[in-house]
């Protein structure tokens, strides 16, 4: 009997090993695939840039910003929290191509639409959903570009797009960095103007933060804890100097490493700390990844990225708020 338990075991250890070597191959697959698609002439040396008449959530406009100056900003939907008294339901991707995520897919006001459809069902009494639009700010890519960085900024003109389609449904925006050679620092510090706006928040994709020689798509990139406390503590300041509501920081990340030293995280007045639990796969792996990175975590807020194409089987609504604790954060790509 202990031997046959025994090589039962065996047998069940090796099957999931086979299937997260495959997991892993279809990962590299499309991380390859992704930065090539990224590396499109339509993005090569687009830069932020222009002057932006950025109002809060309810206006576009100067008349906006003097009530600003007059009263403390609220979030969409009201209120100057965000977690916990909202669940966040997003869609992430750029709209470059359907390979980059949800917002590939159509226009901003049809992914708006069918975000509001996605984001119902995890609404709940006492707490209410806020969807969001995580739109990839900085985008990896194969090509070096200009600065050798392997990562160029999405177009000004195609982040304002998405910022007046999420303020028309009272929507957050999220601007998401894969930073490729560039310091994250330094791609946040270009997004400012956004995040002195009320309903901006800011994501990290640590995942595509790497250094030469490793070209984006052959390993998985990291991070480490000091490197999110210092945009945490950016972003506070700007949530503190300009009467901000809370904004999130979310950082993703799918392996045991990909945050270095994190439990040297750190917390900061105004931003919500999120760690969204990233990779793709069927149920029982996703629900195991899930425990292993947010088990006996009280430090951070946590999240689930679901995949609408990669995932096997994808959990739904009810099988997601099933999980504990409870994700506060679901992104869908």
């Amino acid at each position: 009997m202990l031997l046959l338990g025994s090589s039962g075991v065996n047998r069940s250890v090796d099957l999931d090993q086979r299937r997260r070597r495959r997991e892993e191959a279809r990962r590299r697959t499309r991380r390859q695939r992704r930065v090539a698609i990224a590396s499109v002439p339509l993005l090569a040396g687009a830069v932020l840039g222009g002057a932006l008449l950025l109002g809060g959530s309810g206006g576009d406009g100067p008349e906006a910003h003097s009530v600003r100056e007059r009263e403390p900003a609220e979030l969409p939907r009201g209120g100057r929290s965000i977690l916990p008294e909202r669940r966040v339901v997003a869609f992430y991707g750029a709209p470059q191509a359907r390979e980059l995520g949800a917002l590939g897919i159509g226009s901003p006001a049809q992914a708006a639409r069918r975000l509001e459809r996605q984001a119902r069902p995890y609404a709940r009494p006492g707490r209410p959903v806020l969807p969001a639009f995580e739109l990839i700010a900085t985008i990896v890519q194969s090509d070096p570009g200009e600065d050798g960085d392997h990562s160029v900024r999405q177009p000004d003109p195609t982040i304002r797009r998405y910022l007046r389609a999420a303020r028309r449904r009272d929507m957050l925006l999220i601007l998401d960095i894969q930073p490729g050679y560039a310091p994250f620092m330094r791609e946040v510090r270009a997004l400012r103007r956004y995040l002195e706006e009320p309903d901006v928040s800011l994501a990290l994709d640590p995942e595509w933060s790497l250094s030469p020689p490793v070209l984006p798509g052959q390993q998985i990139g990291s991070t480490s804890a000091s490197v999110v406390n210092e945009v945490s503590a950016y972003v506070s300041r700007i949530v503190r100097e300009h009467r901000l509501p809370e904004k999130l920081l979310v950082v993703h990340r799918f392996t045991g490493d990909m945050i270095a030293d994190e439990d040297a995280l750190r917390r900061h007045p105004g931003v919500a700390l999120t760690v969204n639990v990233d990779g793709f796969g069927d149920r029982p792996n996703k629900r195991s990844k899930y425990r292993e990175f947010t088990r006996g975590r009280r430090d951070r807020h946590h999240g689930l990225k679901l995949f609408y194409s990669e995932d096997t089987n994808l959990m739904q609504p009810r099988h997601v708020l099933g999980l504990r604790p409870p994700p506060e954060l679901v992104v869908y790509e």
